[in-house]
């Protein structure tokens, strides 16, 4: 398990350090772009994470193949989940170009931040189709146990991104819009390695390549409940955003480098549970429950161990880091006590996303989608109470504490059922 979670680790992270990296470059320009790169890269986030399935679905099925001996239909779906992210980026990008700047201002950015924020999200939009991809095809390589390539690929992504943004930004002279031409070039090129090494393992087990219009609906049926649950979590997130962007400038920039920084620590702790997702799958795939429930007690353990490190890390290092991102005293004073926040429900949040990679590599899908809808309606009273009642920004990511919690005891029933446990190379 360690094997496969550190190297998912390094390919996870690297697409909230795209955005820190973006944000570190653009922070500096001052605090109005800044705030509009954290309206944009919520909607951005939002536009692209509610296909993440994706990647999860993706990794569950094609592991469960793999576990019942299978590697050329494995493959094979895979294949129908690239073609389908392929046209699911296309819709997207139609839909966000000509509605940013209404985006933007249902969002509440403020009219100094707002033609930030749509100079971002325009051109970034142009990247979604590649950022499909790469979802649909590390799923692929997660469910065939292969997490080193993506690391790889992510490290080459990061470096490119990094180099780019500030010779756009600064050398170029071009501010945010750089920012965001040199965020979808790295994209593109990550979305064309992934692509080069999918098409060699689809020649070497014999699996076609063309579109299968059958296979691409059995993926999008197989997602649904996925994209709810997605789309669940993504408007917690967004609403948690647009509250911050109603309390001010100073609390929307801080915001946004919060939910960075806290991307960030999920998909660390997620490194356990994607690994748990294709070990999952192929314990299920192999038919041994026995193995399949052994598994998720060790990944529930190491994410608590994992929790507990990061948010004494957060806790010790906060007064560190933040002059990275800003030199504004004001969003300073909004950052250093809500950041307190984000380490202490570490360990809550290392046994959620555990658990809730357990269920995906299960296949578990309709309840996971049920179970975030009642988060979300958990969630949504007490963030939108925030402003009524005078409430700041650390008051807020009180509120996100709370979303943790709620989703902790749904999966914490569901694991202790053992209802996930449906065994064989499709899940009946």
């Amino acid at each position: 398990m360690v094997a496969l979670a550190l190297p998912a680790f390094g390919a996870l992270v690297a697409e909230p350090l795209f955005v820190m990296a973006d944000s570190a470059i653009v922070g500096h320009l001052g605090t109005p772009q800044l705030a509009g790169l954290g309206v944009a890269a919520a909607l951005l986030n939002t536009a692209v994470n509610v296909f993440v399935f994706l990647a999860y679905a993706t990794t569950a099925a094609v592991a469960r193949r793999i576990g019942a001996a299978d590697p050329r239909s494995a493959i094979r779906q895979g294949v129908d989940g690239i073609w389908l992210a392929l046209l699911l980026g296309a819709a997207v990008v139609a839909v966000v170009i000509p509605t940013a700047p209404l985006l933007t201002e249902l969002f509440g950015a403020s009219g100094n931040a707002t033609s930030y924020a749509v100079t971002y999200l325009r051109i970034s939009s142009l990247g979604i189709p590649a950022m499909l991809v790469v979802l649909a095809a590390t799923g692929v390589l997660r469910g065939l146990h292969d997490t080193r390539t993506p690391l790889v690929v992510a490290i080459a992504g990061f470096a490119a991104n990094a180099g780019l943004n500030a010779g756009l930004v600064y050398g170029a002279g071009l501010g945010i819009a750089g920012s965001a031409w040199g965020t979808v070039i790295a994209q593109c090129g990550m979305a064309a390695a992934y692509l080069t090494v999918v098409i060699r393992g689809a020649k070497r087990h014999g699996a076609p390549l063309r579109p299968d219009a059958a296979g691409i609906r059995a993926c999008a049926t197989a997602g649904v409940p996925l994209l709810v649950r997605t789309l669940s979590l993504r408007a917690i997130l967004m609403i948690a955003t647009a509250v911050a962007a109603r309390l001010g400038d100073a609390e929307v920039a801080a915001h946004q480098i919060l939910l960075t920084l806290w991307s960030l620590l999920a998909f660390a702790l997620d490194a356990i549970a994607i690994a748990g997702q294709a070990i999952i799958g192929r314990y299920l795939g192999a038919e041994d429950a026995s193995g399949a429930q052994a598994a998720c007690r060790r990944m529930v353990q190491w994410g608590i161990a994992s929790g507990i490190l990061l948010g004494v890390l957060v806790a010790v290092s906060r007064p560190l880091f933040i002059p990275l991102f800003t030199s504004d005293p004001v969003v300073h004073g909004q950052l250093l006590p809500a950041l307190l926040v984000v380490a202490v429900t570490q360990p809550v949040s290392g046994i959620v996303f555990v658990l809730d990679g357990v269920l995906m590599g299960a296949g578990d899908g309709p309840y996971l989608a049920w179970a975030m809808l009642g988060t979300l309606a958990v969630f949504v009273p007490v963030a939108l109470a925030v402003p009524a009642l005078g409430g700041g920004l650390t008051a807020l990511w009180w509120a996100m504490a709370l979303f943790l919690l709620t989703r902790l005891v749904f999966l914490w029933l569901r694991a202790r059922s053992g209802r996930w446990v449906v065994t064989g190379a499709v899940r009946a």
